[in-house]
């Protein structure tokens, strides 16, 4: 959606004011980014059917439209869309609605198009493909230093909550000194329940820390005290909320339609990992200790999970 070119200065500059109107209105970035990118690909549309003036716009072609994007399906994997991307582009449309009335266009007709009902109690859990895609969003090249940090300190991210498998307050809650990498263990002291447990990582996620703490940490913060692993940008300690929005803006920047519409969140690596070592043959005992669970009972879901899957091919 991002790559498409309007060809109408009328229709760029609305997109661009559109974003500016959510930023100053106090939408976090992964909307202002998010809804704007719907609004050109709707624009788009237009365009491609001769409508080149936004007070042009007929009811019939919010329809139009949204039957445009559920025909086209997943182009990436095939099949449809899910109900939830489906979502997106009606909230989106909602909003520039009430921009373009904002902005003082009259005799606009408003969007009429209902909300799809939406699965609920689901685990979402990502194939290993996807988590690679994850790994690979965060190898785009820059210059920008601030960038090159970001993404060094997104393959961090990736790591501790995928490849370690940690919960979402494990991972904020951890400190440089919790990383031994001598030993390539991760000491967990803010468990669940207050537990505490010892979690091993690979040579290629020591190689992912390493290069986060030693380069890019190691620059960014304001005092030679502060021990904390997840850094932002002025230096002080990043809390759950700024990592999911991290790991919101990572997924939209995957060019996979279907999994930018996953309702998803840091805790999903976390079943994913568990759900892709049981795949590879590792004991449920080891997956229970690897996660923290106190019982064996919460680890077996994820064999359930991997039933319900062999179930459906």
């Amino acid at each position: 959606m991002k790559f498409l070119v309007l060809k109408n200065s009328s229709y760029e500059y609305l997109e661009k004011a559109f974003a500016e109107w959510l930023d100053i209105l106090g939408y976090c970035k992964m909307s202002t980014y998010n809804m704007p990118s719907i609004i050109r690909e709707f624009l788009h549309f237009l365009e491609s059917n001769n409508i080149n003036q936004i007070t042009a716009l007929q009811q019939k072609h919010y329809k139009e439209y949204f039957n445009y994007i559920n025909s086209r399906g997943n182009q990436r994997r095939g099949g449809g869309l899910s109900n939830n991307y489906l979502n997106k582009h009606i909230q989106a449309l909602e909003k520039f609605y009430e921009f373009l009335n904002h902005k003082g266009v009259q005799n606009l007709p408003p969007v009429t198009l209902r909300q799809l009902k939406l699965e609920k109690g689901n685990i979402t859990v990502l194939t290993q493909e996807e988590i690679q895609q994850f790994y690979k969003a965060t190898e785009n090249e820059s210059e920008y230093y601030y960038q090159q940090a970001f993404n060094a300190r997104d393959r961090a991210m990736l790591t501790v909550f995928y490849g370690c498998g940690l919960r979402r307050n494990e991972g904020v809650n951890l400190t440089v000194d919790d990383i031994n990498f001598d030993r390539r263990i991760i000491h967990v002291r803010k468990g669940k329940n207050y537990k505490e447990r010892l979690v091993p990582f690979s040579k290629t996620a020591s190689n992912y820390l390493q290069e986060w703490i030693y380069d890019y940490r190691a620059k960014l913060i304001k005092s030679q005290k502060e021990g904390a692993l997840f850094i932002g940008r002025i230096g002080n300690p990043m809390n759950g909320n700024s990592l999911y929005v991290r790991f919101k803006l990572l997924q939209q920047q995957i060019e996979n339609p279907e999994l930018q519409s996953k309702e998803i969140g840091l805790h999903t690596l976390r079943h994913s990992i568990a759900t892709h070592l049981l795949q590879n043959g590792m004991e449920l005992q080891k997956i229970q200790r690897f996660l923290g669970h106190s019982s064996l009972e919460s680890t077996q879901i994820y064999t359930h999970l991997l039933e319900k899957e062999n179930e459906q091919l």
